[in-house]
């Protein structure tokens, strides 16, 4: 399996974390990936959609952010962020969601970390592409 890792840098220790994850349980799964950071978290929906339109042989997706809700419009960019993911999602993407929200760069950097969300949007994005095969060798 050939898997794009998309990261948002705002908030550089966090993605480098989800990253690790992401990467870890990659390897695990003996999947070949590539790696492309963009600026937000707004991006990674976009960035995913170009790369699916560009005709690399990319078989799924690891989308990974964090969303700090220190702002009146952190919920509007996670939610949209989301909202994104999951239209490319049922336009038959098999994408892994790793965009994070919480209070503050701490509480992100222990859902990282702690709750592995990298290496769970890895394995779900490893998943879908598994089923995605299956279900197109019928």
């Amino acid at each position: 399996m050939n898997i794009l890792i998309i990261d948002a840098r705002y908030h550089p220790a966090v993605a480098d974390a989800l990253v690790d994850g992401a990467t870890g349980a990659l390897e695990k799964g003996d999947a070949r990936f590539v790696r492309v950071s963009v600026p937000g978290v707004l991006e990674v929906p976009g960035a995913i959609a170009i790369a699916a339109r560009s005709g690399k042989p990319f078989d799924g997706y690891v989308a990974l952010g964090c969303v700090l809700a220190d702002t009146r419009i952190a919920g509007t960019l996670y939610e949209e962020t989301v909202r994104a993911l999951m239209h490319l999602g049922t336009q038959g993407l098999c994408i892994g969601n790793g965009i994070v929200m919480a209070a503050d760069e701490g509480a992100a950097l222990d859902q990282a970390e702690t709750l592995d969300v990298g290496g769970d949007a890895a394995r779900a994005a490893l998943s879908l592409t598994t089923f995605s095969q299956r279900v197109n060798l019928t």
